[in-house]
């Protein structure tokens, strides 16, 4: 784990402290710019019957939301949409009235002006029978082990007291 504020790597337990309203887990080293936060809850002396909820037996796959990400704009969409419009012999105004869409933002695509957002490239996909995105490989990707996150500490300066 590292400190949120040097980014240093915590040997041992961090120290949760309070800087600014805001709970940090730090070094020993940066533990005197905050107050210690004391981890106990207040306890409610009020007694609730507990009711319990009736289990679902049914559960749903959790949906890998990075599987999106994994898809990637492919660089010449621009041309690969004019062409399949052409020839289908439609101009930008009946492509852009077929995908009810502005045929202004038919114009911006075309000429790479804006990229288009998810649902219209879907849109435009299924119309044209076209195919925009491609796989990205993540294997080809490599992981650099030195690169640290960026920490609270190197974005502000911190005042002694």
């Amino acid at each position: 784990m590292q400190c949120e504020i040097c980014g240093a790597e915590i040997r041992g337990k961090p120290i949760c402290v309070k800087i600014d309203n805001s709970e940090l887990q730090v070094c020993q080293k940066c533990a005197p710019y905050g107050q210690p936060v004391d981890k106990r809850t207040p306890v409610s002396r009020k007694v609730s019957p507990v009711v319990r909820a009736v289990p679902r037996t049914e559960k749903r796959p959790r949906k890998d939301f990075f599987d999106i990400l994994k898809d990637e704009l492919l660089d010449n969409y621009d041309q690969i949409i004019r062409d399949a419009r052409e020839a289908k012999g439609w101009s930008q105004e009946d492509l852009a009235e077929k995908i009810k869409e502005k045929a202004s933002l038919i114009k911006k695509i075309e000429r790479s002006e804006i990229v288009p957002e998810d649902s219209v490239r879907k849109k435009l996909e299924h119309t044209l029978n076209i195919k925009l995105t491609e796989r990205v490989d993540d294997a080809g990707q490599e992981v650099s082990h030195m690169r640290k996150d960026t920490t609270l500490g190197d974005i502000v300066k911190i005042k002694r007291k």
